[in-house]
């Protein structure tokens, strides 16, 4: 059957070594780190077992930003920056819910990436009990670095998330402090959705989220061993 507009491309990431990764679809995890729900008015489990359940939100394929440059969007005047583990799936996930031994074997690999907020759409919308889609799900909301394969990044827990806004640092934590870590978040995952190659899985966020303007420039890093660099530009005219 003939398409009767021109399809879209789709987004993709370039990998450390050679080659893209198509993106099908984007996950979100919030409330990942207990400081930074803590510090978005929201309670921290103490334990394991008072995690409950995660939370999870979405993002468009489309709002992928992979050469650095981020229109400030429209309908807000509180842009915030969150900085994130980004996970790449390489393979589908089996039929049924997936096993926690599993779930590494579908991990192609990591990028670090920016969760862009309109907090105050978000917290408008949360102060009325309503869904905060437009806070989180929309154009260029995305940035994100170039995908190194896990074999290369080797261990998560003991490496450090940061971002530095203008060469101040904003945000830092291990990714040990994570409340559920990517076998968990995976398995979590696969209860609701048919995980399949070309998902990324945006990990949450640790303190410090703020503020960013037109003209801000952003290094996120995971260790050595992952980057992301952008700039907010004025919005377009």
């Amino acid at each position: 059957m003939q398409d009767v507009i021109e399809a879209p491309a789709i987004p993709r990431i370039a990998v450390r070594g050679g080659g893209s990764f198509p993106v099908r679809r984007i996950y979100c995890v919030g409330r990942n780190f207990a400081d930074h729900a803590r510090e978005m008015g929201a309670s921290a489990p103490a334990s394991k077992a008072e995690r409950g359940t995660p939370v999870f939100f979405h993002k468009p394929a489309d709002a992928v930003v992979t050469d650095g440059h981020v229109a400030y969007p429209p309908g807000t005047r509180d842009l915030h920056h969150e900085v994130e583990l980004v996970v790449a799936l390489g393979r589908d996930a089996p039929a049924g819910e997936l096993r926690l031994e599993d779930a590494p074997k579908l991990v192609f690999g990591y990028a670090v990436g920016l969760d862009l907020t309109r907090r105050d759409l978000q917290a408008a919308a949360k102060a009325k009990g309503l869904p905060w889609d437009t806070g989180k799900g929309f154009d260029q909301s995305a940035p994100i670095g170039e995908l190194v394969p896990a074999a290369e990044v080797g261990e998560l827990a003991p490496r450090r998330l940061s971002l530095e806004v203008n060469g101040q640092l904003r945000q830092q934590s291990t990714l040990e402090q994570l409340i559920w870590d990517v076998p968990e978040i995976l398995h979590e995952l696969s209860k609701l959705y048919a995980l399949r190659a070309g998902d990324l899985v945006f990990m949450g966020t640790p303190a410090g989220v703020s503020a960013l303007r037109p003209g801000d420039a952003c290094v996120a890093r995971l260790d050595d061993v992952l980057e992301l660099r952008c700039q907010v530009h004025a919005p377009s005219a």
